[in-house]
């Protein structure tokens, strides 16, 4: 690795010693240096960055922060090449938090998983993902018998190129999202149909809200809340590119008091979480979240479902969503309510299974090639 790279990325560790999260720090770092303004050497840094969090257990802290960055990319490259090269024990005792083994199951490929590149997903439009997939070239359609999923998820594909997709024409002129895999899947475990009201109640950047919408075929209308006004303007930006225009956006803190009187055919509560899903795509989580974190968003989930629970018409659907894995945010959550809402059946969370006990499926990150992910889903008797 050259040095311009590890003396940018040493400069970027240093601003996340102050405090800042890595995304952000490499956000701002790189904005302010003009040498990194190439896709390539920008690329080089945040990878550097972020193989730096994985192996960070395995560095000696006397080191500059140049050769722990060094020395991290040669065991991500050992680790490459072949990833038993890593035993399972010290991939047990360094690659996590110790308090995540308390909170879920962890199996080498978990592991294994974690201390890998992540895979870059999109998801074009129905009407025209082939030509899209065509168009940007290295697109691997994600179709395969581990994903329980329906055909219509042949418009999800993994994005093996080079380019900024960004800047690309058909990012430009809305004809598809970067979006997880996961988080696609979410989409079809709403299942959503046109003419439809529906309520993704966390909305965020809307992403979840656009693949409603295209599931939707553009008929019937979205509402999207969010606490932040923020990601609401960001939401709106996006949808304008994307032409989706069947959805109001409205601000929501997530209490008893809702930003709307109308019954939805169906809810999505995609809640705030601990994000343990993700931290294959962002290793410096591993380091700063806490069991105190997930304890707190467990209460926060189990409200956000309580107070939409009302909402919902009579033979609607509601279906929970989080990218993490521990059990407090998981099965625990579907659980309570479930026991506290005997008004909710639950049910399966892809219309292609048939019993309820399918009413709650962990996405596993090894299994998917991309986030871990939790969804439950119930009908209103």
């Amino acid at each position: 690795m050259s040095s311009p790279v590890l003396n940018q990325a040493a400069r970027v560790l240093k601003l996340v010693q102050t405090g800042t999260p890595a995304d952000q720090a490499l956000r701002e770092s790189l904005t302010q240096n003009r040498h990194f303004t190439d896709p390539a050497g920008r690329r080089a840094v945040s990878h550097a960055v972020f193989v730096y969090f994985r192996w960070w257990r395995w560095l000696d802290a006397n080191d500059s922060l140049q050769k722990q960055a060094e020395a991290a990319l040669a065991l991500q490259d050992r680790f490459d090449r072949n990833p038993a090269s890593i035993k399972p024990e010290a991939l047990a005792a360094l690659a996590v938090p110790d308090w995540l083994k308390a909170e879920m199951d962890l199996p080498v490929e978990t592991l294994r998983q974690f201390q890998r590149d992540p895979a870059l997903w999109i998801r074009a439009r129905a009407a025209s993902a082939e030509s899209v997939a065509q168009r940007l070239g290295h697109c691997l359609p994600a179709a395969n018998s581990l994903l329980p999923a329906p055909d219509s998820l042949l418009s999800a594909f993994r994005y093996g190129g080079t380019k900024d997709l960004y800047r690309t024409p058909e990012f430009q002129g809305g004809e598809f999202e970067i979006q997880d895999l996961a988080s696609q899947l979410v989409g079809h475990a709403c299942a959503p149909r046109p003419g439809e009201t529906w309520w993704d109640a966390c909305a965020g950047e809307g992403g979840k809200t656009m693949h409603l919408s295209d599931l939707m075929q553009g008929k019937g209308m979205l509402w999207a809340s969010d606490r932040s006004a923020r990601r609401l303007a960001k939401l709106k930006e996006r949808a304008a590119r994307a032409k989706v225009f069947n959805y109001r956006a409205a601000e929501w803190d997530g209490g008893a008091k809702l930003p709307t009187k109308t019954k939805f055919d169906g809810i999505l509560v995609d809640a705030p979480c601990s994000g343990v899903g993700t931290w294959q795509r962002n290793p410096h989580a591993r380091w700063t979240t806490t069991p105190d974190d997930v304890r707190e968003l467990a209460a926060v989930q189990i409200n956000l479902l309580n107070h939409v629970a009302g909402s919902l018409k009579p033979g609607g659907r509601l279906v929970y969503s989080v990218c993490t894995l521990t059990r407090a945010e998981t099965a625990a959550i579907a659980d309570a309510f479930t026991a506290t809402h005997p008004d909710f059946e639950p049910c399966p969370v892809f219309s292609a299974q048939s019993s309820a006990l399918d009413s709650q499926l962990f996405l596993r990150p090894e299994a998917l090639n991309a986030n871990g992910m939790f969804i439950a889903a119930w009908r209103k008797r």
